[in-house]
């Protein structure tokens, strides 16, 4: 297989977003508001590459449209009112190890203020593509465009078995390593900055812990202490892989009002998940995988009987030398 020549993020310096962030996020730690209307996120297919600094129009999936703010059939210079301008690009991707790809030939794209989960059988390139979008993992073929987004400004929630709990750090100061694309390594925390984690972790209801170690918390105060320092980067693009495993009831609930709150507030939240319920009732749109795209759309749509059975048979009677000839093979009309 060809190493693709591009870095694994491109920046495009044609497009910017429609608002500077002062405008879309006010006030960070602003109270939570009222369910949000349902937003498009899901991914569009595009019969051509996508070409830098040409604003094409994508062919949506299915037989109609995907939502009024991703990119509607039609001529590029009629666009809707309410339109939202794409964040992310997927140019042809695939994503592997060791040359073996984990989820391949993926084109699309992911609206600004989208809210979209993405599920799938285990093993089917779903936490993958989180990586990739973050920028810790080079595509083996094709580029991810990020669209006036610079790398800084993606919060990237890993899981929690990716964290070593016996580090000998209290609450605070691991919450406030939020902070630390903006301060650095020896920049010092003022009043401001104490407020600021203050607050996050009183957001996340775990005042009265900043003292406590990490490894004495249980799963759910974890994961909400992980939520703290998303709340602090106060990221326009968000990524949570597997946010809500192995923790309780109560940290489930809570933690998924804040993420309703982020879509509020106009963030682009993307979300991997295996609770297909939770999915239905929070998440409007989804991108359903099985190392290649099932389906993706309106959720009630995407996780029907028959798209679940197709995800779990391609997932099934998947051989690692079958996905590298599908990799290697031409499907740019596919």
């Amino acid at each position: 297989m060809r190493q693709d020549p591009y870095f694994a993020i491109t920046f495009d310096p044609q497009f910017s977003l429609p608002t500077t962030l002062s405008d879309v996020y006010p006030t960070p730690f602003s109270p939570i508001g009222r369910r949000p209307q349902a937003r498009s996120g899901a991914l569009q297919q595009r019969r051509r590459p996508l070409a830098v600094g040409h604003r094409c129009v994508a062919a949506a999936v299915d037989d109609r449209p995907l939502g009024t703010r991703l990119n509607a059939p039609g001529s590029p210079c009629l666009r809707p009112p309410l339109q939202a301008e794409a964040l992310l690009y997927f140019d042809d991707l695939t994503l592997g190890y060791n040359r073996h790809p984990a989820v391949h030939h993926l084109r699309g794209e992911v609206a600004t203020g989208s809210l979209l989960a993405i599920v799938g059988p285990n093993g089917a390139g779903k936490s993958t593509l989180l990586k990739g979008i973050a920028g810790e993992l080079r595509p083996l073929q094709g580029r991810i465009v990020l669209n006036g987004l610079q790398r800084r400004q993606i919060a990237y929630l890993t899981q929690q078995a990716t964290l070593d709990t016996s580090f000998p750090i209290v609450v605070h100061d691991f919450v406030a390593m939020g902070l630390w694309r903006e301060i650095g390594a020896f920049a010092g925390l003022n009043r401001a900055r104490r407020r600021r984690i203050e607050a996050a972790i009183d957001g996340v209801g775990l005042s009265g812990l900043e003292g406590r170690p990490i490894g004495s918390l249980s799963g759910g105060q974890l994961q909400r202490a992980l939520f703290a320092r998303v709340l602090l980067q106060d990221a326009p693009l968000v990524l949570l892989d597997e946010p809500y495993g192995a923790i309780d009831v109560a940290s489930v609930h809570d933690l998924a009002a804040l993420v309703r709150r982020w879509h509020s507030e106009g963030r682009t939240v993307i979300s991997v998940l295996h609770d297909l319920e939770h999915v239905r009732q929070e998440y409007p749109e989804t991108l359903l995988l099985a190392r290649e795209v099932v389906a993706r759309g309106d959720t009630a749509r995407v996780l029907s009987e028959a798209n679940l059975l197709r995800a779990q048979r391609l997932a099934g009677g998947h051989r690692e030398d079958q996905a590298t000839a599908i990799c290697r093979s031409n499907r740019i009309g596919a």
